[in-house]
């Protein structure tokens, strides 16, 4: 699945270049609602109709920089660089590309983001030079793939096939009887 938080950071940096040119007001709501376009139709997971979108928004910008000479031709032929590259993203990706709506209204997770800023988080703080213990690559490596297996709820399951007497799966424990809370263990002498 392509993380919808990665698509939309690449949307708003083409919306800020578009922006960004000194271009007719006009030429420039067009392309921003071209580009709304194409943000809509990713939205839905049409990812075939935004490729086709985008290049035709990169013949526009292409278009547009012909015409004009100077400091705003380098700026329009940078977007027209950077909005090919975005196609070539999408093209490549578009097998991930899944209607993110329909997740979104069922309450399923759309985006990574709120992972990747809790392990930057980490290993931002590990790899302080002010820290007295510091990860090695390796090590940094290693915690995030425990992480992720947390998440996954694999965690487990990778200590069963490493260590087969580890404990015995929930499930063969919720067969016999759940186990007691913390608060009703009677305290061992």
């Amino acid at each position: 699945m392509l993380d919808w938080f990665h698509v939309a950071m690449r949307v708003t940096a083409l919306g800020q270049m578009i922006k960004g040119t000194a271009t007719e007001l006009e030429w420039r709501d067009a392309r921003l609602g071209d580009l709304d376009r194409v943000k809509h139709l990713l939205w839905h997971g049409h990812a075939r109709e935004a490729v086709e979108q985008i290049g035709w928004l990169e013949d526009d910008v292409d278009g547009a920089a012909e015409e004009v000479t100077g400091e705003n031709q380098a700026k329009l032929r940078k977007l027209a660089a950077g909005i090919g590259e975005f196609g070539t993203y999408i093209r490549r990706n578009a097998g991930s590309v899944i209607d993110y709506g329909e997740r979104y209204r069922a309450g399923e997770r759309i985006s990574s983001g709120f992972v990747e800023s809790a392990i930057n988080q980490i290993v931002a703080k590990r790899f302080s030079k002010r820290q007295s213990m510091r990860w090695t690559r390796r090590g940094a490596h290693l915690a995030l793939q425990t992480r992720a297996q947390v998440l996954n709820g694999e965690l487990e399951t990778s200590f069963r096939r490493r260590w087969p007497g580890f404990r015995a799966a929930r499930s063969a424990l919720s067969s016999f009887a759940s186990p007691p809370d913390d608060d009703q263990v009677a305290p061992s002498l």
